[in-house]
């Protein structure tokens, strides 16, 4: 085992501090990666304060892990020193169950190994990317092209796979209006790709605040939810919709804005229960699904595109010392649009 510099919770709901983590020995099919950047997901901040349930604490949470290969593992094919890499949110499944075979690794039947908080195979829980290094499997190694800066590159491994996933799945494209619920972390990563895929974009939003910035990210029209005329003049008008915030909204009234057979495809996680009125989805036949980021197979597809197309995160690049800072910020809506941890300054 060795030790490197990280960031961590050391209970819930308390502040992160500098610390350790343990970092194990590079293995036959491992890759040692020097972390360069690591985003903040709203997800690390539900996670450390325990809003979905109880985790192992101290935690080193960070998903959205962008570096470079130090070292690699005897039996390593995938991967050489120098390789730009990425990490997204698990670092292993059991590879044998039907998921897993099919290239759905997240939906792993006995369970992903998450990148932290997680029991791993050789039984001590993960610790994430508010690090200076991590030690991966291959397999659950991403490479970043060289379109794409690592920085801007990072927040792709959870908020570009999570938008991605469900906007190709569900036929996001030219000829289809495509709706995005929340212009965040999650949302605008929503708008880059869904407007690169050609679909006809349209930002639902609390209010108009950050209307230039929606238009300037892709989308095509922009309305304020809290606007009651929204909801009747939206009736019945788009294919799909992807609500990507993570506070209970009112589901029944975006039901009523797509069209006969669409669908509305939930990829936050509020911390609560919803409540739905069925008729919402029997009137015209509507589909309610949901989504959780991509397989590995997947998530290389989302970087390839991201490349080609040029889109990466808007971020906002600080030093470790800010983490706590920007969690309050993250929570108060007030970043445009990922923050991004420099880990050189952990």
């Amino acid at each position: 085992m060795t030790s490197v510099a990280a960031y961590a919770a050391p209970a819930a709901k308390a502040p992160l501090e500098r610390t350790t983590v343990e970092r194990r020995e590079v293995g036959e099919h491992d890759v040692l990666i020097d972390i360069k950047y690591a985003g903040i997901c709203h997800s690390d901040i539900h996670t450390v304060r325990e809003e979905w349930g109880k985790t192992h604490f101290p935690l080193t949470p960070g998903h959205e892990i962008a570096g470079v290969v130090t070292e690699v593992g005897s039996g390593v094919t995938r991967f050489k020193v120098g390789d730009r890499v990425g990490v997204g949110c698990m670092v292993d499944s059991c590879r044998e169950c039907e998921n897993c075979r099919g290239g759905v690794e997240q939906h792993c039947l006995k369970g992903n190994v998450g990148t932290y908080g997680s029991r791993g195979r050789d039984g001590e829980i993960t610790q994430g990317g508010y690090s200076t290094h991590i030690v991966v499997d291959e397999n659950y190694t991403l490479r970043i092209p060289d379109g794409l800066s690592l920085d801007v590159a990072a927040p792709l491994l959870c908020a570009g796979i999570t938008t991605y996933s469900p906007l190709k799945n569900y036929g996001a494209g030219p000829g289809k209006k495509v709706a995005v619920v929340g212009l965040g972390g999650l949302g605008h990563m929503a708008v880059k790709i869904a407007h690169a895929m050609g679909a006809e974009v349209t930002v639902l939003s609390q209010s108009l605040r950050k209307k230039e910035d929606g238009l300037k990210l892709g989308a095509d029209h922009y309305y304020a939810t809290a606007d009651p005329r929204t909801f009747e003049e939206l009736r019945g008008n788009f294919d799909l919709i992807v609500s990507t915030v993570s506070a209970n909204v009112d589901f029944n009234a975006y039901l009523g804005l797509l069209k006969t057979g669409g669908t509305l495809v939930n990829v936050g996680a509020p911390e609560n229960p919803i409540s739905l009125q069925l008729f919402a989805l029997i009137g015209g036949n509507k589909n309610l699904a949901g989504s959780m980021i991509g397989g590995i197979a997947e998530t290389q597809e989302m970087l390839d595109f991201c490349a080609e197309h040029g889109l990466g995160a808007e971020i906002e690049l600080i030093s470790a010392d800010r983490i706590n800072e920007a969690y309050e910020r993250v929570v108060a809506s007030d970043v445009r649009y990922r923050f991004v941890i420099d880990t050189a300054t952990i």
